[in-house]
């Protein structure tokens, strides 16, 4: 029997390739240490990576296993919903964008035009961990007892378990934060609030 590859094929047959010899280099491993990982001759190796052998299951699971990724990914082909257009959430002033690798974490853009709270009673704790950058602007961010000056293109990380809140530091800032799960369900908890962190 004679199995014909058809175009699409031969692209997935690049691409896994292409990716194999990519995880390989972002690792900084050579042709001999990938192929010892793999338990695999470099030689052989060396052709997988160059299309001059052909691709097994068997080896391709030994390679995703050694290069610490699952066969999924390293055959994964979806990358027709490359381009993501933001949710827009009006009454916040706010810009959304899921990050679908990652359900549940979440891109935010914010305008912010009011500073962080007076009383210790506006700022809120819960579960997870916030990441955020001053796109203009500059913010207030407050964490516990201290209170930090975020200027335009530095960035902020904390755990969310933390007493924070943020505003600006007197005229209007843009803020784009990412959340993961549990600090987007803790923000989403307590929609009254106002501003990303």
């Amino acid at each position: 029997m004679i199995v014909r590859m058809t175009q699409e094929d031969g692209e997935l047959d690049s691409l896994v390739r292409k990716r194999i010899r990519a995880l390989r280099v972002a690792q900084g491993w050579s042709l001999e240490e990938l192929a010892t990982r793999a338990r695999l001759s470099p030689s052989s190796l060396s052709r997988i990576e160059n299309g001059q052998r052909r691709l097994a299951l068997d080896q391709l699971v030994v390679l995703a296993r050694a290069l610490d990724t699952s066969l999924d990914q390293l055959v994964e082909t979806d990358t027709d919903d490359v381009i993501l257009s933001p949710m827009i959430d009006g009454a916040r002033d706010q810009l959304r964008w899921p990050i679908r690798a990652e359900p549940g974490m979440t891109v935010i853009r914010q305008r912010m035009t009011t500073p962080p709270p007076e009383s210790p009673s506006g700022l809120r704790a819960h579960s997870g961990h916030e990441w955020l950058v001053v796109l203009s602007g500059t913010a207030i961010l407050l964490l516990g007892n201290r209170r930090f000056r975020v200027e335009t293109n530095q960035a902020a990380e904390f755990p969310t378990m933390l007493p924070h809140a943020i505003g600006t530091a007197g005229g209007p800032c843009e803020v784009m934060g990412i959340f993961d799960r549990e600090a987007r369900r803790g923000h989403n908890d307590k929609k009254a609030a106002a501003g990303p962190g």
